[in-house]
């Protein structure tokens, strides 16, 4: 531009030209360096005054940012910032002032340099910029060889204390433990449960922020579009804005609604989504040391009842009263139509849905969610690989138990405007909103717990780091989610009546098939009293299974449609006859007694009527002094 200004695009281009040259000045930097590192480690060219080089560099960059005059503000902080790092530095190898741990000392000479260089870096032109890049990486790199030994062995003697104290089990007194649950166990305080409750909900309302921002994005680079990126740096701070922007959007009431039930309907959609995860292990036990000084062996979750599976059936279902009652409350006929759509699809997806949650419990033989994951420790164990069909059935299920698309009939907008939340705005609406994304973090890991492993990642490594269990899970539930948003943006919002043709003649049937496999499977594997048995007999129906997929599939793919023969069609060629129409015809004739008895009662109330004699009429009454005449009178 003529004034010299900087657009956006130009100035992305210049942090990735300095990122490239970045890369390959370490590569230039590590392919000086093999040779001196493959002759010895205490070779002459590395040693100490490699520091001193690397501080004095970033402290001379850090001077020359500053002769700058069209530096920006953050340009001349970085600059003076290398400046008080690198100059200490400098004086401390020298030994004139200071003395810093040589390990402390090249960390700040590399920050020095840093620091100065980036500050310098978009201030001068293209091959200057790349001689200051290059000496940069290359003095740093050095420093950092030269107390490789030294850094290396003070990483791993702090790695090593944490460690040994976040995971060793002999670091504790075993006298001094107290099992929080269990036979053993005396039980934890309140505080626990208070801690534990607080936290999950701010992770859990954390996440459900920002999968509305993962959805967006996911779904704009599906399209090949840009997506939120005005709010905070990459769009990050989009949910937040668009929170404030529901909390003061006004809240209107329709006038004929049922106002209790209208209120508590966002409620009874969005609390089950948030207390259906209660008996779901996030990870391992983990041994926390507290105030009385005693060790306290926690568990990830706030109970597992031997009937947890039972509990995520019941408060899956009340999800759906939410949508039913928000549009019967709301006095609006499209709003009445979603509710009604989602009491048929819930009647029609949960048997599937209860059917294959089953599995599992016939695999392990218990209800309790802690076991059905414990017993999935390495991923061939995962039960997704022994019953794949039971897992994609319980899948789809949870997708319409949630009106995630393409089972998002009750709101579906080309027909019914908005569904069940035509009525609502303000926080209400942000509240069902709330319930569909916090419903896909659920169902993602309700299907994790039971099919994919839980918390465990399927090579052992939970078992001896058990800190890690959160995190694999977090992990697998973010791939669900992009799962299910890819789902969104590919498959189109399929019909009603085939919504429900799928739920009752395809799910519903496959579901049985499932629940027999694993039954089977396991029936015939306790009476081998062996392993292999159950694989023999699991792996039979897999091949079924596959077997006749594929055969129904390929001769649907080759079914041509009947073409009619409009010949001999009745409305066609006017001719009565054959069965249906007699049916018809009785059909007809039995309708149509209540209606003749009908008009025989009115034409005989006509016929009463007119047998009445006519009724004289009264003549209207004049002035008093008019007189009517009589016959003879006269004048």
């Amino acid at each position: 531009m003529a004034t010299g200004t900087q657009t956006p695009s130009s100035n992305r281009q210049s942090f990735i030209n300095l990122l490239t040259l970045l890369v390959a000045g370490g590569v230039i930097t590590v392919l000086l360096l093999i040779p001196v590192l493959l002759v010895a480690g205490a070779s002459p060219i590395l040693g100490w005054w490699w520091v001193s080089a690397a501080a004095l560099v970033g402290a001379g960059l850090g001077v020359w940012t500053l002769t700058q005059k069209d530096r920006h503000r953050w340009q001349g902080a970085l600059a003076i910032l290398a400046i008080i790092i690198g100059v200490p530095t400098l004086l401390s190898t020298l030994n004139i002032i200071f003395q810093f741990d040589p390990v402390v000392a090249g960390l700040l000479a590399v920050g020095a340099i840093t620091f100065g260089t980036i500050s310098i870096a978009l201030l001068v032109h293209d091959w200057i910029r790349i001689g200051v890049i290059l000496a940069a990486v290359f003095f740093a790199g050095f420093a950092i060889f030269s107390i490789a030994g030294l850094l290396w062995a003070f990483i791993l003697q702090i790695a090593g204390i944490v460690l040994t104290w976040l995971f060793d089990p002999n670091r504790v007194d075993q006298t001094k433990v107290v099992a929080c649950y269990g036979p053993d166990g005396r039980g934890c305080a309140p505080v626990h449960a208070i801690v534990f409750s607080l936290l999950f909900f701010f992770i859990v309302l954390t996440g459900f922020a920002y999968t509305t921002l993962l959805e967006r994005k996911f779904i704009a680079w599906f399209q090949q579009r840009s997506g939120p990126n005005r709010v905070g740096p990459m769009g990050l701070l989009q949910p937040a804005a668009d929170g404030v922007k529901l909390i003061f959007k006004e809240d209107i009431i329709p006038s004929g609604a049922d106002r209790p039930v209208y209120l508590i309907s966002p409620l009874l959609k969005t609390i089950p989504t948030l207390i259906v995860l209660a008996v779901v292990p996030l990870g391992g036990n983990l041994l926390i040391p507290w105030f009385d000084g005693y060790w306290y062996n926690v568990p990830l979750s706030l109970t597992d009842p031997n009937v947890g599976v039972l509990w995520l059936l019941a408060i899956l279902s009340i999800g759906t009263y939410g949508v039913v009652l928000a549009g019967w409350a709301s006095n609006n006929k499209y709003a009445m139509l979603g509710g009604l759509r989602a009491t048929a699809q819930m009647l029609s997806y949960e048997l599937s849905l209860g059917l294959t949650m089953a599995v599992p419990i016939i695999i392990v033989g218990s209800m309790s969610l802690g076991d059905i994951i414990r017993s999935q420790t390495y991923f061939y164990q995962w039960y997704i690989f022994q019953n794949p069909l039971a897992a994609a059935i319980l899948f789809i299920a949870l997708l319409a138990e949630v009106n995630r698309a393409p089972f998002d009939l009750p709101e579906a907008e080309q027909e019914l405007t908005q569904g069940y939340m035509t009525e609502y705005s303000g926080m209400k609406f942000a509240l069902f909103m709330m319930a569909e994304y916090l419903g896909m973090i659920g169902i993602s890991v309700i299907i994790i717990s039971l099919y994919l492993g839980g918390y465990n990642d399927g090579f052992g490594i939970v078992q001896h780091i058990p800190f890690l269990g959160p995190v694999v899970l977090i992990g697998k539930v973010v791939l669900m989610l992009i799962f299910m948003i890819w789902i969104r943006a590919t498959l189109p919002r399929i019909r009603y009546d085939r919504l429900m043709t799928f739920g009752w003649k395809v799910m519903l049937p496959l579901a049985l098939v499932a629940v027999m496999w694993t039954a089977v499977a396991v029936m015939f594997g306790d009476a081998t009293n062996s392993a292999l048995g159950y694989a023999i007999a699991a792996g039979i129906f897999f091949i079924v299974v596959l077997a006749g997929g594929l055969y129904i599939l390929r001769r649907s793919g080759q079914l041509e449609a009947p073409v009619e023969d409009m010949d001999d069609d009745p409305v066609i060629t006017g001719v009565q006859k054959g069965v249906p129409y007699y049916v018809l015809q009785v059909v007809g004739g039995l309708l149509a007694v209540p209606f003749l008895l009908w008009d025989y009662t009115l034409k005989a109330l006509d016929n009463l009527a007119k047998l009445a004699p006519p009724e004289e009429k009264k003549e209207p009454s004049g002035d008093s002094s008019t007189t009517t005449p009589t016959a003879g009178s006269g004048d």
